[in-house]
């Protein structure tokens, strides 16, 4: 059956090119007078009877040309880290007593999106960033953005760079709020 369809569907695309070239053909004019190409479609080629039209053959002859434009945009979403990959960061550390204290140190400019593992909401306008080689990264939003917004995770548009930069990356949460990075730094563990 498929290929019965696809050997009908060219023929379908071709029938409204057929459809519009047959009304595009006047009758013929009286005697005496001049005739003047109403159309750049012909009416016959050579080898077909009067009245047959082929489509192929207008389509090059036709004097109009049409351009189509391909646009690709990728977006990728980055979920929110399940409990399973935050236990995960913190595996081979020794148990304690007392949940373990993140500093932040050293500017980051840009990071990789495809070493996003996860994400999960901070305070005020803070998320934090799980990567997949255990690192965890502070992203600053601009003040008017707040992070719970970003509880189920955020879309970023794909640059050709492949990275999350700093001033120029714009996150979108599954709700529609659009923020802008304004920061990024790393968290270490400080040990006490």
């Amino acid at each position: 059956m498929q290929s019965l369809f696809a050997f009908a569907a060219p023929i379908a695309l071709m029938l409204p090119l057929v459809t519009e070239a047959v009304d595009v053909a006047d009758p013929p004019a009286p005697q005496g007078e001049p005739s003047a190409p109403q159309s750049d479609v012909p009416v016959a080629a050579a080898g077909e009877g009067p009245g047959e039209i082929n489509p192929l053959l207008a389509m090059r002859q036709s004097s109009s040309a049409n351009q189509v434009r391909i646009e690709q945009r990728v977006v990728i979403r980055i979920a929110p880290a399940t409990g399973a990959v935050r236990q995960n960061l913190t595996a081979d550390l020794p148990q304690r007593a007392s949940p373990p204290r993140f500093e932040e140190r050293g500017k980051e400019k840009c990071l990789g999106l495809g070493s996003i593992a996860g994400v999960q909401t901070g305070s005020g306008n803070r998320l934090v960033l799980f990567l997949r080689d255990r690192k965890m990264v502070s992203v600053g939003l601009e003040k008017a953005c707040r992070a719970r917004d970003f509880y189920a995770g955020f879309y970023v548009e794909k640059n050709k760079d492949g990275q999350l930069c700093v001033s120029r990356d714009k996150l979108q949460s599954r709700t529609g709020a659009r923020c802008e990075i304004e920061t990024m730094r790393q968290l270490v563990e400080v040990r006490s």
